[in-house]
């Protein structure tokens, strides 16, 4: 890997300055192998996880990338143009010029998880080309078909100069972690994203952390219970849960508690009639992650929940030597279960009441800032309270999780759910370093500004200008 690096960066900076050109190339590139590949990419997809809807493997993993790489393509032009600065008075009358140049920075190293790998590797990929860079990938060992597949076609499309795919477990990924890399960007669990931080702090490496956590959806007296439910449901069971902005648990008005179980329970039953035979459903992704939601599920129970099987054809899931798992929502929730206390990642739905909202904010408050964030209702006063007294990475008010595929719109966390920010432009600027250049005019400024010494009568009138409230 450090062979590749250092390959890699010596083409960088044979390169440089990186022609547009050459950055829309390597991003139609990308294209082209997606759309070569895509059969294929859904086939180790579904491998990987036992099974995953087919259409849902092109929708998010492949359209959703190869829509993210044509923003790309039609944006970098105007994204890479320098950005002309004002300057102090009376620099610009003097003949003074400033600007910002977006200079690639050389060698982006990509961790991707397993949840979404291709999607959450090629949108880095995306960002990072169009920004000039270089890229090395460590794919999740969760997923080693897709791994492999990616390692074997990226050499058809890239020299290994251009983009480079690595895969195998832990100790290849602490290795990966700890090289020089120019920028480094993490997506994946909030406890590894430390060890990512404190491996390329060595280096002094940029890190960019895309986590998860908890994001909370809260349901406000005024929402469309039907609406609310179904949208819910679909965001909750879309790849089963295994989502970072996955809705991870529900706070509800105490008096619409009932109406909102029963409204997911009944939406998740109209999309998913049955379970086991749907191609539609996808699995959980190994036995490991069936086990950890069970324990969720045996925690609740035993401490005095009520778990409410959304299981619509009655389906005997105990006997099935698979791993799909049906929806769970979870009553009488508190904060002594784990299902309160770790993120979800998985189909199961805690419901927590409150009286008045701003209960619901300070619970909110109370915990690690989210991923994202989630608000029903019709009351604009209500919707701007929960908007201003709530920090979180994004948020998405009468739906979920939709503000991630808005590719104008910045994706990332805050604190524990992460930090920094990609997609679009911001993407572009993350993977850039951003150049002040600034030009000075002939005349003799230091003297004009009284800064020249030896000090003296200008001097002084210069400080006193300022020195004053």
């Amino acid at each position: 890997m450090q062979a590749v690096l250092d390959a890699q960066r010596a083409a960088f900076m044979a390169e440089l300055p990186v022609p547009i050109a050459s950055r829309k190339d390597r991003l139609k590139r990308c294209v082209a192998l997606l759309v070569d590949n895509s059969d294929a990419l859904c086939d180790a997809l579904s491998d990987d996880f036992g099974h995953r809807s087919r259409e849902q493997s092109q929708i998010t993993d492949i359209v959703a990338s190869i829509r993210a790489l044509k923003h790309a393509i039609g944006h970098v032009d105007r994204w890479a143009r320098p950005e002309r600065r004002k300057l102090d008075f009376p620099l610009g009358l003097l003949g003074a010029r400033a600007h910002v140049e977006y200079q690639p920075k050389g060698v982006v190293g990509v961790i991707s998880p397993w949840n979404f790998p291709v999607q959450l590797t090629m949108g880095p990929i995306g960002g990072a080309f169009a920004a000039g860079n270089r890229v090395m990938v460590k794919s999740s060992e969760y997923t080693p078909g897709v791994a492999a597949l990616l390692e074997e076609i990226a050499p058809r499309y890239f020299d290994a100069t251009e983009l480079a795919f690595f895969s195998g477990g832990p100790e290849v990924g602490k290795a990966f972690s700890a090289l020089p890399f120019d920028h480094l960007i993490f997506t994946g669990a909030t406890a590894i994203g430390r060890h990512i931080l404190h491996a390329a702090a060595d280096n002094l490496t940029p890190v960019t952390l895309e986590l998860g956590g908890k994001s909370p959806t809260i349901i406000g007296r005024g929402a469309n219970i039907g609406q609310a439910s179904e949208r819910i449901a679909l965001g909750k069971m879309l790849n089963a849960g295994q989502i970072c902005l996955a809705p991870d648990y529900l706070l509800v008005p105490e008096e619409n508690e009932a109406a909102m179980v029963e409204g997911v329970r009944a939406a998740a039953s109209a999309l998913y009639p049955t379970l086991l035979a749907n191609p539609d459903y996808t699995s959980v992704v190994n036995g490991r992650h069936v086990t950890r939601l069970k324990a969720h599920l045996d925690d609740a129970r035993a401490k005095g929940a009520e778990v409410i099987e959304v299981n619509p054809a009655g389906e005997d899931f105990a006997s099935s030597n698979g791993q799909k798992m049906p929806l769970h929502i979870v009553r009488n929730v508190s904060d002594e279960m784990t299902v309160m206390q770790e993120e979800i990642f998985g189909p199961i739905l805690p419901v927590k009441t409150y009286r008045a909202v701003g209960e619901a904010i300070d619970y909110v408050n109370a915990h690690d800032r989210p991923l994202g964030l989630y608000y029903f209702g019709s009351d604009a006063a209500e919707e701007r309270m929960v908007l201003d007294r709530t920090i979180s990475g994004g948020a998405t008010v009468n739906d979920v999780i939709f503000h991630v595929s808005m590719e104008d719109l910045p994706f990332g966390g805050i604190g524990p759910s992460g930090m920094g920010s990609y997609h679009g432009q911001d993407g572009f600027r993350t993977f850039s370093h951003a150049k002040s250049v600034y030009r000075q005019p002939k005349i003799d400024v230091a003297k004009l500004a009284g800064i020249k010494p030896p000090y003296g009568k200008a001097t002084r009138a210069a400080i006193a200008r300022d020195l004053k409230k």
